[in-house]
């Protein structure tokens, strides 16, 4: 991975299965704190809260976990990451997503920054990738 995580100097980074390239940085003059995802012209945002909230229930769960990855406007499956990140069980009580219709993908986007920042495994297949936490 290169860059620092700035809006200046953001991390580049491939989804799971290499099939796509995309940028993203810590914007901490953001209230709340967020993580914003470049997607060739698309720009995501996710509160920045996700990467040790993730980290965190990845080892309650102690397994393997299914990406499910998948637009807002489509059901997450249950179980999955992508779900989890929707949840209101989850630390912020629903979406990590902040974009209103750009909320999704979580499981896409955030599993490959966490790996470069050594906090995950993370598998590289064409679909159905899983993540671990380390």
């Amino acid at each position: 991975m290169t860059g620092s995580g700035t809006k200046d100097d953001p991390w580049h980074l491939t989804t799971a299965p290499g099939s796509s390239a995309y940028t993203m940085y810590r914007d901490e003059s953001a209230d709340p704190p967020l993580l914003v995802c470049q997607v060739g012209s698309t720009r995501l945002t996710y509160l920045a809260t996700a990467i040790d909230d993730t980290v965190a229930w990845l080892k309650a769960q102690g397994e393997w976990v299914d990406l499910g990855a998948t637009d807002e406007q489509k059901d997450a499956p249950d179980g999955t990451l992508e779900a989890w990140a929707r949840s209101q069980s989850n630390p912020v009580g629903g979406w990590y997503g902040q974009r209103k219709g750009y909320r999704g993908r979580f499981g896409m986007y955030l599993p490959p920054l966490l790996e470069e920042l050594g906090l995950v495994e993370l598998t590289h297949e064409k679909r159905g990738n899983r993540v671990r936490a380390l």
